[in-house]
């Protein structure tokens, strides 16, 4: 039985989320407070983290980095913030995934199922067969069919492919692209995603039009594999 964390300061919130959570298979230590839930942390290991932004004597960021310095466990942060900025400094500090109250306590089950397929999948080199990537020749093969990229095309996909599940920000694409770029809209990144997902669509066997690169409201896009 996977082990969930969940630090939610909000009692009865917390109790309807571990109520879901429990009734969908998993175990579930709930806590109110940030110190007291990083050192249960600290005792053992969970499977998984639900971490509310705002909570007592330490916040969910901080106990995100922290954890971040000594363990990789997936991270979904939880906030009534809608701020941009918060979303992509937790992303930037190694959260997972997000949920902005008021949320449904069946979608934050989705989310957390959601994101430990991910991981299961990370630990499954068959997972990436459909793609076939040749880093010297700058070249990416979907369904055994090249796509026809371009420089930068190829470094978002290369980017994508290598990190799986990963939100990342359109200015972090464009730094990744572009780490030179002082005065090009970061909005340009729209447009190469546009491209890419063209690309994939028109390489794909019929029938198959699972959207790879998906967008992440507010923040920016993730790769990301259908479910079974």
């Amino acid at each position: 039985m996977k082990y969930v964390l969940l630090v939610e300061d909000e009692i009865e919130l917390a109790q309807l989320v571990r109520d879901y959570l429990e009734a969908a298979g998993f175990e579930v230590g709930m806590f109110h407070d940030g110190q007291e839930a990083y050192n249960s942390f600290l005792q053992r290991k969970p499977s998984l983290m639900i971490l509310d932004l705002m909570v007592p004597r330490m916040d969910g960021l901080t106990i995100c980095r922290k954890v971040r310095e000594q363990s990789d466990v997936p991270i979904i942060m939880v906030t009534a913030r809608t701020e941009e900025i918060d979303r992509v400094l937790g992303l930037n500090m190694g959260a997972d995934d997000y949920v902005c109250k008021p949320f449904s306590p069946k979608e934050l089950v989705a989310r957390v199922q959601a994101v430990l397929r991910r991981l299961e999948r990370k630990a499954e080199p068959e997972s990436n067969d459909l793609f076939r990537m040749d880093k010297a020749q700058q070249r990416i093969w979907y369904q055994q069919k090249a796509l026809n990229l371009t420089p930068t095309e190829f470094r978002l996909l290369e980017l994508f492919l290598e990190h799986v599940g990963q939100v990342y920000s359109r200015a972090q694409l464009l730094d990744h692209i572009n780490p030179d770029s002082f005065d090009v809209a970061d909005r340009v990144i729209d447009s190469h995603i546009k491209n890419l997902r063209r690309k994939i669509s028109d390489a794909a066997e019929t029938g198959n039009r699972h959207e790879w690169i998906q967008a992440v409201y507010g923040v920016g896009y993730r790769f990301e594999y259908p479910e079974d």
